[in-house]
């Protein structure tokens, strides 16, 4: 058994994967990439991996569509109305506001570190080691969410703009438990149980997520005792802002754009979810009378109705791969200058492969946005496993501990959802509730769930098969960096709350303040990085 995990511990640590000629003998695809220099190697595979990056950039937008379509869904209930004593339809939010940011923002922008922490820890099954690349992505990306996508959601709000926390109690509560979350994780590694994870610790990790939505939910309901007794200022009855109207000129062309509402998918204001038949622009306040129409005519219209939506639907669809491979727009074609129509045409066939694959996505008016969100999260998941073959190959190639990779470039590029999701939040939601709470909570998300369920799926299968523990490769590394966090998260937050204090919002205000606040958060990432860095290495 002791010669099993030695062997285990040096595949963990890539030992096995170079000759004694120090070359690295893995490869990604073909066996003859073993025969290219380590330097054009490593330069190959960073080069995919940046590719990988923008491939996760260009389903964010997707992705996000599709969610802001889940959360818009309502349901019909009929009530009587008090004045009129008449039965009257409703229309209900499905989905809680705060939950929604909880859940379906923060879980889903978390779920490239996310797929990529359990991918690690399927592949290492039945080794007494964990593996530190998805431990590393996670308090990386958590460092990356807290400093530069606060940096940028502050200076994205126009000139004066202020955009404030409208309910500062579940801002608390979700604060609370993101802090907690990483004393949790230090306390685990460092106090109870050394170096190991066992299985109740790794369990009460995963539970823990659900006293989040718990507590948030008690906090936004105010429930007695176990809420804050603070008040809530404005907040807008929608989560996202209505729609834009987009207005044709003589050309044919829109008058009005926007970066996450294509033009083709957003001429017809009159699109109707296919399984909801009720209009976008539907309150959860409205009510109208209950139809006493013929049954046979309803039934018809109502068929003519989903058969036109279908049609509708498709040629969507269809337009979806017809744009993938279009290099230049209309817009692009009056431009005045070569250089920049030659730049965006470059540009535009670097994403084509991803524009074309992600075409697969169906749109997301179907089912109020469920295919098209879990469609989206599995390519992230492809990526996201990409990533991991093309990390180890990095560290086997260039001899740089997968650790550093992990925690800085892994985990600013799998953080790019966050960075895209928080940024249009800032930009089109008239609070910052959103845009905030899609950081804080994919803190809490990323340990809970990041890390709490691979190092389940680990902890119950040697429990099982061994009887054994799990034993954490780089502990002291991942601590240091907690520890590291922990210190400069304090000092973003009193930033916070001391715009919030003298500007009376955390989110814009005057130019010059907004871009030094960006500064001093992205002086906060850099120290994190450089300080981890150095610990992992050894030299502090």
């Amino acid at each position: 058994m002791a010669s099993k995990h030695n062997y285990m511990a040096e595949s963990i640590l890539g030992i096995t994967n170079i000759s004694s000629r120090g070359r690295c003998e893995s490869y990604l695809l073909f066996h003859g990439e073993t025969v290219l220099g380590s330097g054009l190697r490593a330069f190959l595979y960073f080069l995919g991996l940046a590719y990988c990056f923008i491939g996760l950039s260009a389903i964010t937008a997707r992705f996000f569509r599709s969610m802001e379509n889940v959360v818009k869904h309502t349901r019909e209930v009929v009530k009587i109305d008090p004045d009129t004593k008449t039965e009257v339809i409703k229309h209900q939010k499905v989905w809680n506001y705060v939950i929604a940011d909880i859940t379906l923002l923060a879980f889903g922008t978390s779920f490239p570190q996310i797929s990529l922490a359990t991918i690690d820890a399927i592949r290492n099954l039945g080794q007494i080691y964990a593996g530190g690349l998805g431990p590393g992505t996670l308090v990386g990306s958590a460092a990356f969410d807290l400093f530069p996508i606060h940096a940028v959601c502050v200076v994205v709000p126009k000139a004066g703009t202020l955009k404030k926390i409208s309910d500062i109690g579940v801002w608390l509560v979700e604060l609370f438990w993101s802090f907690w979350a990483y004393i949790w994780l230090y306390i685990i590694l460092e106090v109870w149980t050394p170096n190991v994870i066992t299985l109740w610790e790794a369990l009460l990790t995963v539970l823990q997520f659900g006293l989040l939505l718990l507590h948030a939910y008690a906090q936004d309901k105010r429930w007695p005792f176990v809420s804050l007794p603070l008040e809530r200022s404005e907040r807008p009855e929608e989560w996202v802002p209505e729609e834009p109207i987009f207005v044709k000129n003589a050309d044919g062309e829109c008058d009005q754009c926007s970066e996450i509402h294509p033009i083709d998918e957003e001429q017809d204001g009159n699109i109707v979810d296919i399984f909801s038949i009720h209009s976008k622009t539907r309150t959860g306040d409205d009510y109208q009378p209950v139809p006493d129409n013929d049954a046979a005519e309803s039934s018809n219209q109502t068929f003519g109705k989903v058969a036109q939506e279908n049609f509708h639907l498709l040629s969507i669809w269809g337009q979806q791969f017809l744009d993938a491979l279009t290099l230049e727009s209309t817009e692009s074609k009056k431009m005045n200058s070569v250089y920049l129509r030659i730049a965006r045409i470059s540009w535009q066939s670097i994403l084509a492969p991803w524009r074309l694959l992600f075409a697969f996505v169906p749109p997301y008016h179907i089912a109020h946005g469920w295919i098209a969100f879990i469609c989206s999260l599995i390519f992230i998941s492809g990526i996201a496993y990409i990533v991991t073959k093309l990390t180890d190959l990095i560290s086997c190639v260039t001899g740089i501990n997968a650790y550093i990779i992990a925690f800085t470039a892994l985990a600013s590029g799998t953080s790019w959802p966050d960075l895209v999701a928080s940024k249009i939040a800032a930009e089109r939601q008239i609070t910052a509730d959103s845009a905030i709470a899609n950081i804080t909570c994919s803190n809490s998300v990323n340990i809970y769930i990041g890390i709490g369920v691979p190092w389940l799926i680990d902890t119950l299968y040697n429990f099982i098969a061994y009887r054994e523990p799990l034993r954490i490769q780089n502990a002291q590394g991942l601590s240091f960096s907690l520890l590291m966090f922990f210190l400069t998260s304090i000092g973003c937050i009193a930033v916070l709350v001391f715009r919030r204090i003298t500007l009376g919002a955390e989110l814009g205000g005057p130019r010059l303040w907004a871009w030094v606040t960006f500064i001093y958060f992205m002086l906060l990432w850099v120290v994190f990085v450089v300080l981890s860095s150095l610990r992992v290495s050894g030299i502090i």
